[in-house]
């Protein structure tokens, strides 16, 4: 009788494992034949445990000796759902990088005006911390009108408890604001900018 053609993995090529794990068999099987039963010879597959062992991390498969090859999405079908690992999501901002032609200057302005401090110099001190609130996060159409200069692509957005007194002492010291004298849903605004030109808007949330 013909001897069946096999893979050196040990199926048949017309076992269904072709079928299933056709991306494996592409990569590291060798077509070989089996000897006829009763000449005694056994299957002896044509890689080396060394290259079992490098291609083991490749295909992304746990293998074992002797047996065919065990993928991680076979082992993963008996991971219960209590075992799942949670999915993390971000806590908050924790910081904004802006490049500045006078970073010192540019600290000092925004700690003067906005109360925002500086970049601690040594891990002893404290940097600004805000208090808990919404955040927004809001990307836009590249050539959105109004908010943001089109020469700029941010804008930050800092809450404010009292709007009208927050300008009126920027107007004081000397910066010049914008308040939208509408009421929305959502709150009040005003827009400025900083001494380098990056547009900043005040927010005073509506209260609940």
């Amino acid at each position: 009788l013909k001897s069946p053609e096999l893979c050196s993995c040990g199926f048949e090529s017309r076992h269904p494992h072709h079928s299933r794990e056709a991306a494996h068999c592409a990569l590291v099987c060798d077509r070989v034949r089996l000897p006829a039963r009763g000449d005694g010879l056994m299957r002896q597959p044509k890689w080396s445990i060394l290259a079992i062992l490098a291609l083991g991390p490749v295909l992304g498969a746990t293998l074992s000796l002797g047996a065919a090859p065990l993928f991680a999405q076979d082992a993963a079908e008996g991971t219960s759902e209590g075992e799942a690992m949670t999915r993390q999501t971000a806590l908050g901002i924790g910081g904004l990088f802006i490049r500045s032609t006078d970073p010192a200057a540019l600290s000092a302005w925004y700690e003067k005006h906005l109360g925002i401090n500086p970049v601690p110099t040594s891990y002893e001190d404290k940097p600004w911390v805000q208090e808990a609130g919404p955040t927004i996060l809001a990307p836009m159409p590249a050539d959105a009108e109004g908010m943001i200069p089109k020469d700029k692509s941010w804008m930050l957005n800092l809450r404010v408890a009292d709007l009208d007194a927050f300008a009126a002492q920027l107007e004081a010291e000397g910066v010049a604001v914008t308040v939208d004298p509408q009421d929305y849903p959502n709150g009040r605004f005003a827009t400025l900018a900083d001494p380098e030109g990056n547009p900043i808007q005040l927010w005073e949330p509506a209260l609940p």
